[in-house]
């Protein structure tokens, strides 16, 4: 059905424009969760929170541009 399509498009989009704010907010998480336990010397883990935040900011912002036009 149309409909079901139309509104399987809409959460789709929806779930694309918030993934880069939620790959940022693992990363952030991950970042603290790190500092809290003292764990700050494992660079393994640094680096992936690292790269998450910094996809999430880069995927935010070239899907929302998407999105826009």
């Amino acid at each position: 059905s149309a409909a079901s399509d139309v509104y399987k498009r809409q959460h789709m989009k929806g779930l694309l424009k918030n993934l880069g704010l939620i790959l940022i907010l693992i990363g952030v998480v991950i970042l603290l969760a790190c500092s809290f336990t003292g764990n700050v010397n494992n660079n393994a883990i640094l680096g992936t929170s690292v790269v998450l935040v910094v996809l999430g900011l880069i995927s935010y912002i070239v899907i929302n541009k998407k999105i826009a036009d």
